[in-house]
């Protein structure tokens, strides 16, 4: 960029430059780093934000905690694939508030979730428990997995080449006729003939 004696540069264009003079006399490592800071310090102020309002926070903090462990093993009825610690939902907000009203009655975590299991059934689970009616949504996964495996193994036996077990040998008059046929090609001159 020229610049002519008694010419002004416009603030914005002489900023460019300026970072441009900057960024150009530094190395590629230096860009890097610069790079990593920023993406760490994006990345670290931005935290996971959670449903819980503070309304709903219980002043007993050992109690709250109880709350919220018991609130991340609850399913959303409305968004299906979030507890409810993480659901904005009305219905999560209503869940939220029941577990705590039950905790602050005295009961355990197990009764809190046997309540609520009765209340909504088994779906108001994340992690459905090991009975006798879940069995198959346990074992479903290693199944398939073992199945699929169990197939890829069978395919891979039929695709390799079989190995003959006595080698093949030629009749007199196969071997005689392969003897013609190589004779014939090694002349050019001499026309093929059909058989």
């Amino acid at each position: 960029m020229s610049v002519q004696a008694g010419h002004r540069v416009p603030v914005p264009a002489r900023a460019a430059a300026l970072i441009q003079s900057i960024l150009g006399r530094r190395s590629d490592r230096l860009k890097k780093i610069l790079v990593l800071v920023f993406t760490v310090a994006v990345m670290s102020a931005s935290s996971p934000a959670y449903a819980v309002q503070p309304d709903e926070i219980m002043a007993d903090p050992v109690k709250e905690a109880r709350a919220r462990e018991l609130s991340r093993e609850l399913r959303c009825m409305v968004c299906q694939n979030q507890s409810i610690d993480d659901s904005e939902a009305p219905l999560a907000r209503d869940l939220r508030l029941l577990v705590r009203e039950r905790i602050s009655a005295g009961d355990s975590d197990a009764q809190v979730i046997d309540f609520l299991v009765a209340r909504y059934g088994e779906f108001v689970l994340l992690k459905p428990r090991l009975e006798p009616h879940t069995l198959l949504l346990w074992l479903l996964q290693p199944l398939v997995l073992g199945g699929g495996g169990l197939a890829l193994w069978m395919h891979s036996r039929r695709l390799r080449p079989v190995v003959a077990e006595a080698p093949v040998t030629l009749t007199p008059d196969e071997e005689a006729r392969l003897s013609a046929l190589m004779a014939d090609e090694a002349s050019p001159e001499k026309p093929l003939e059909a058989p």
